[in-house]
């Protein structure tokens, strides 16, 4: 009897955040994302796997589909340090003048001052490796990091 070929997609990514307006916000202007449905109830699993959700928001755009939640009692250290973690998230661009495009529009966000961040780090300098790739590291409002990045040919 042969073993089935398991193949997972990717269905959402799930942020928890101590603002949600502001998160909320920040994505829709960011990533140009669209509200899908929002939660304000809850299972017993949910609320034992994250006590104090308030309320929970799904958005997306193209293929991308994010969870944003709210928790109470949230705890204000950043994300990152030498632990075990998600360490980023990786999107993909069309080419390296979308790349540019989408450090420029975070610059441009941050400047804005519409928006409460957790850090006041930049976006890093956009990199080019030994294989063409261009990549660029910037953090959500919630100072979680996001690379973008062009891979020349689309490949993997």
């Amino acid at each position: 009897m042969s073993e089935a070929k398991l193949v997972p997609s990717m269905h959402h990514l799930g942020v928890q955040t101590r603002d949600l307006d502001n998160c909320l916000a920040w994505y829709k202007d960011f990533f140009g994302c669209t509200e899908t449905w929002t939660l304000t109830t809850f299972s017993e699993l949910t609320h034992s796997r994250l006590p104090g959700i308030t309320r929970l928001t799904e958005i997306g755009v193209a293929d991308v589909r994010f969870h944003l939640f709210e928790r109470e009692g949230h705890d204000p250290v950043l994300p990152g340090g030498n632990k075990p973690q998600f360490q980023h998230v990786c999107l993909a661009t069309g080419s390296p003048d979308e790349l540019r495009s989408w450090r420029e529009r975070w610059i441009e966000l941050y400047l804005s001052g519409r928006y409460d961040f957790a850090t006041d780090e930049q976006p890093t300098d956009i990199v080019v490796d030994a294989d063409g790739v261009h990549s660029c590291y910037l953090f959500d409002v919630n100072g979680l990091e996001f690379e973008l990045t062009y891979v020349p040919g689309g490949a993997a």
